[in-house]
């Protein structure tokens, strides 16, 4: 989470403290960090600044000459301590002490002397170098080597910047036993503007002072940071700093922590424009609230919901507070005449969440159980060697598809296959309702001859269907069949099993359209089947439906 330079160890303890509460998914850092982070490698004396008009050239500049015409030279020419450089057959110039846009007149006027008929360009090569001195809090102290139109900010990344416990807004620049000027680096950082970063002379020094009040600013804003600030700014003044409230921040009220009300409440609330003025003190701690992340009260809220399948206008629709299933199936100009409301799917977010979770616990369980039988049965010949390994094959082949499996959120109405309407359930956000059109057919799957689908006829039972199949195979559990209704519901034998392990016959069952019949495999023929017996139990308890099971049973 840290990049080089942004160690935890180089923060300062209010910087660590305000990064606890702001948690592990943020960096927040002072304000100006990124400016003076991993510069400390640059050298200002290689850069290679626009030199200026009113530049003054001084002993130790580079004056390049380039002649062509009569007379051809390409000249690197230092300037001496007593100012003047050099030109073969020409002689000495004395260029210390002009502008930089003087210099070229000077020259030519002087070579004009000795050649005719020549062209020129004259301009400063490599500056001189100047030592200045940076001191205080800064993370190098020291004296640097910089070319003589480096400015304090130049100085400043020579020696790393301010320090965890350096002031980014009082920075002095001394010259002897004077202070020249004072800069503030947060006029560079928020306003752009360097007109106090004055260019160096040799000998000053740029003195960094201890760090002022800071505090820290987090929450939804466009820029959580650690601030400094001077006396007399406020809150107004620090939420300036960080670029004002993020697009979905609540702009009325602010959370301020206090270190100096730690033992009486500590946390408050500003509320705003009324508290904008409010003073800050050292190591107190703004969180800007975000307005979409806290949940409305579900009545309170209107209702966007999608209503698809067999309606006259499938749309999405916002509806009122309040609003009912039947009120969204209204707005959509009601069902047409192929709609098999029994059928229908409302499937809400909410409960899928609550599914998921649900299911992940189950699915967790399941894969205890199963290791628990796995690891409890005797190895005693290299075939029962065999069979383990190929048996906790199967087991991760099955926790595998399972756990792809997702739950869809579906709430299962309770309706009679010929319902003209559904339940007056109210509506949530979100929620999504699908009328299909009403089924021809019959899946019967699973250890069957034939696992198809059939056309549905009226009259016909459940047993009608497994026949059409060819019946159960030799090595069904025809004890545990279940069918799948439309709607959702699971009828299995095993729901009315009594004392004595007597259970009404689901082949006697009247069969309705959309039906889905499955055979499950006899799970006591192995240990791993017996421990994986519930697990169709699982798959429809969270609604996954038929499709879900013979995915997991391919």
């Amino acid at each position: 989470m840290f990049d080089e330079g942004e160690r935890p160890s180089s923060l300062g303890e209010f910087e660590r403290y305000v990064q606890r509460l702001a948690g592990r998914t943020l960096l927040v850092r002072r304000l100006g960090a990124e400016l003076v982070t991993g510069s400390g490698g640059t050298r200002a004396g290689e850069l290679s600044p626009l030199v200026p008009a009113d530049y003054i050239v001084s002993p130790g500049d580079e004056v390049l000459v380039a002649l062509w015409g009569s007379v051809d030279a390409e000249l690197r020419l230092i300037v001496d301590r007593g100012g003047r450089v050099h030109i073969p057959r020409v002689g000495s110039i004395q260029v210390s002490g002009l502008r930089h846009d003087e210099l070229p007149e000077v020259v030519n006027r002087r070579v004009g002397q000795v050649f005719r008929n020549f062209q020129s360009s004259v301009t400063l090569g490599q500056l001189r170098g100047i030592r200045v001195f940076v001191t205080g809090f800064v993370l190098r102290p020291g004296a640097y080597t910089i070319n003589s139109l480096s400015t304090v900010v130049a100085a400043l990344l020579r020696a790393g910047g301010p320090s965890s416990a350096g002031s980014y807004r009082n920075i002095e620049v001394r010259r002897g036993s004077e202070v020249l000027s004072r800069f503030d680096l947060y006029d560079l950082l928020l306003r752009g503007d360097r007109s106090s970063d004055r260019v160096l002379q040799a000998g000053d020094v740029v003195h960094v002072g201890p760090v002022g009040v800071q505090v820290g600013f987090i929450g939804s804003v466009n820029r959580p940071a650690i601030l400094e600030l001077k006396p007399g700014e406020t809150v107004t003044d620090a939420l300036h700093m960080v670029g004002g409230f993020s697009a979905v921040a609540d702009r009325t009220r602010l959370a301020i922590e206090r270190l100096q009300e730690r033992n009486s409440g500590r946390v408050s609330q500003l509320n705003l424009p009324t508290d904008e003025k409010a003073p800050l003190s050292h190591g107190d701690l703004l969180r800007a609230f975000s307005a979409v992340t806290a949940a409305l009260p579900s009545l309170r809220q209107n209702k966007r919901v999608k209503v698809e399948g067999e309606v006259a206008r499938p749309a999405e629709y916002v509806l009122p507070e309040g609003s009912s299933v039947r009120d969204a199936i209204r707005a959509a100009g009601g069902y047409t005449t192929a709609a098999y409301v029994f059928a229908a799917e409302l499937t809400r977010e909410s409960v899928q969440r609550t599914q998921q979770e649900n299911y992940d616990r189950a699915l967790r369980d399941l894969e205890t159980d199963l290791a628990r039988a796995s690891g409890s049965q005797r190895v005693s010949t290299a075939d029962d060697a065999s069979a383990q390994t190929a048996k906790a094959t199967a087991t991760d082949r099955l926790v595998e598809r399972l756990r792809a499996l997702r739950p869809t959120g579906r709430i299962v109405f309770q309706m009679q296959p010929d319902a003209a309407d559904l339940p007056d359930l109210a509506l949530e956000d979100g929620d999504r309702i699908l009328v299909p059109a009403r089924p021809t057919t019959v899946g019967v799957f699973g250890s069957v001859f034939n696992a198809a689908s059939y056309l549905h006829m009226s009259g016909r039972t459940i047993g009608d269907y497994l026949r059409l199949a060819g019946g159960p195979t030799k090595g069904a559990d025809e004890g545990s069949i279940f069918v799948v209704r439309a709607n959702g519901n699971v009828i299995s034998s095993r729901q009315n099993r009594g004392l004595f392990g007597r259970s009404d016959n689901v082949a006697d069952l009247s069969s309705e359209p959309g039906d889905t019949v499955f055979v499950p495999e006899e799970m006591d023929k192995t240990t791993f089947l017996q421990a994986a017996k519930d697990w169709t139990q699982i798959i429809f308890n969270f609604g996954l439906g038929a499709a879900g099971i013979k995915s997991a049973t391919r």
